[in-house]
């Protein structure tokens, strides 16, 4: 089952019109939110951003807060999982003329849930593999927008590649990843890109951020250049999927000779708690 535009359907009987907005022009916007134990993992959080990200591309945001509680409940009574991941999208709506400007449109709003897969901790101590290209997307990545074709060839590049994330960086400084907010440890003090329109600062950073503070590491939240990357001591990725997961190699070369780092260790065991609480 999903959820369309008010009602509960068979995923197969859920159509949009060819004029809708985001199938022409990807005007709209996304969340995804993990559910853990069949609770829905810090979901203000997520409706906040995507509130935020409304206002940001002036689209009228639907349902209030009790609405929104309401409908992923409900959806989320269809699957017997514990553990879901949900997709959420809104689009600015259905037009009788597809040109680049747009009226108020009552926006289409549509919502699936999956069975999330997460790894164990011992899965993730084998450790992942990413490579690093130039950032080529537009200058309002703190938008978690439905345009997302670059993002999309670069995790067809990872795909192609067999790694995990593609790292990305503008004039030589780390951004993010294709679909991951990126860390670095370097003598005992984590470091990553503070927000910005260069990133899209992820709920599992807020989290990741939250958890080095609850293991006593030391936070900066500034950017930092490529060979700083490749010099760390710990590198991670993080996103609502993945979770906090450290990547080991890069582009061919080994970070920290391969090893997976104490702080990922702790900041992974606290993550694990905020889940369970």
């Amino acid at each position: 089952m999903v959820f369309l535009n008010g009602k509960f359907i068979e995923k197969n009987q859920a159509h949009i019109s060819v004029m809708d907005r985001g199938f022409l022009f990807g005007d709209g916007v996304y969340e995804v939110i993990p559910v853990y134990n069949n609770k829905i993992f810090r979901l203000n959080a997520h409706l906040l951003r995507l509130q935020t990200g409304l206002d940001s591309v002036k689209i009228k945001n639907p349902y209030n807060l009790k609405e929104w509680g309401d409908i992923l409940s409900k959806l989320l009574g269809f699957y017997n999982n514990q553990e879901q991941s949900i997709y959420l999208q809104i689009s600015r709506g259905v037009s009788n003329k597809r040109k680049h400007s747009f009226s108020n449109l009552t926006p289409t709003v549509y919502i699936e849930s999956n069975p999330l897969l997460t790894k164990t901790k011992q899965a993730f101590k084998a450790g992942f593999s990413a490579i690093t290209q130039p950032d080529i997307r537009w200058h309002r990545c703190d938008i978690k927008s439905i345009s997302l074709l670059a993002n999309v060839m670069y995790s067809q590049q990872a795909k192609e590649k067999n790694v995990e994330e593609v790292i990305l960086y503008r004039d030589n400084q780390v951004t993010e990843g294709a679909t991951s907010n990126v860390f670095i440890i370097k003598d005992g003090t984590l470091f990553t890109h503070p927000t910005g329109v260069h990133i899209l600062s992820g709920i599992t950073r807020d989290l990741v951020l939250e958890s080095a503070r609850a293991c006593h590491i030391p936070i900066k939240k500034v950017s930092f250049s490529m060979d700083e990357l490749n010099a760390a001591d710990e590198l991670w990725i993080s996103s609502s999927t993945r979770e906090i997961m450290p990547i080991t190699q890069v582009d061919g070369k080994l970070i920290n000779r391969g090893n997976i780092g104490n702080a990922w260790s702790c900041v992974y065991s606290y993550y694990q708690s905020l889940k369970n609480a």
